[in-house]
This record gives structure tokens, C-alpha cells and sequence, in this order.
């Protein structure tokens, strides 16, 4: 297939209400053309030990309080949703907290992307920020915990 053929097809796809066509060629190659209504932020690209060390991360289980966590009475701030957990409202802004911070009810924790919104995580006590358990860009899930808080 040449760039005019390519070019053609593009003004089809771009003219018509498709999202998506795939061309696949006798010879073995593909085309993906993909419509995108809202524009996409770039995205770093993944290598393998980066991909390979999230899985591992995400398999490994959360382990559950200690005798002596249980007994200083912490409190575990979680996640409300499924996304991205961010420490900071951009990669150049100073997280909005760190271990040792004392925060107060209502301060913002985190953010969480999801489905491309942004969601402020807020404290729901006030108490001193103990431990942080999760990285900044990982994947979180539902209910994982995100934060130790001392009250």
C-alpha cells in the first residue's frame, strides 16, 4: 500500500463515524487507524523491566497491619476509586504531603486519575502523616490502602 492509498483512507475514516478500521494486506501487513476525540497527553514509552516490575508490584500482596501498627492506632486512608495515584498536581509541583506532615481534615492527600479526570484525595482526619505505600504513577485499585495517618 502506498502513502496515497494510506492518504485515502485516513479521509475515509476522518469523513465517516467510524473509531477504528484495521487493514490487514496478503502480505502480512496491518494498518490500525484509530479516531481520538479528545486530545491525548503524550505518554512516556514503557520498556519491559518498567512493564515487568509494575506487574510484580501490582501481584505482590499488601501486607496487613502489624501488632504494633495496630496498637499505635493508625488509620489507613484509601483509595475510593481504580487509577493513577499521583503525590503531586504536576510533575514539577512539590507533593501535598509527605511522611511526617501534619495534615487536617479535608487536606488534599493525593490526586487519583481516572478516565482522564483528576480526583482529589482528601484527609478524613487530621493527624500526622506516617507512612505512604504507595509510588508516585502506580496503579491503584478500589479500596488499596494509600496512606498510614497518625491522629
Amino acid at each position: 500500500m502506498d502513502f496515497n492509498e494510506i492518504k485515502q483512507l485516513i479521509d475515509i475514516v476522518n469523513s465517516s463515524d467510524l473509531q477504528e478500521t484495521i487493514i490487514e494486506e496478503k502480505d502480512g501487513s496491518k494498518i490500525i487507524l484509530r479516531r481520538s476525540s479528545a486530545a491525548l497527553a503524550p505518554v512516556a514509552p514503557v520498556t519491559a523491566a518498567s512493564a515487568l516490575q509494575a506487574v510484580t508490584q501490582a501481584c505482590q500482596p499488601v501486607p496487613s497491619p502489624t501488632k504494633a501498627e495496630a496498637a499505635q492506632n493508625l488509620m489507613e486512608s484509601r483509595s475510593p476509586i481504580v487509577g493513577t495515584f499521583y503525590q503531586s498536581s504536576s510533575p514539577d509541583s512539590p507533593p501535598f504531603v509527605a511522611i511526617n506532615d501534619i495534615i487536617k481534615k479535608g487536606d488534599v492527600l493525593c490526586i487519583i486519575e481516572a478516565m482522564k479526570l483528576m480526583n482529589e484525595i482528601e484527609a478524613e482526619v487530621s493527624g500526622t502523616i506516617v507512612e505512604i505505600l504507595v509510588e508516585n504513577g502506580q496503579a491503584v485499585e478500589y479500596d488499596q490502602p494509600l496512606f498510614r495517618i497518625k491522629p
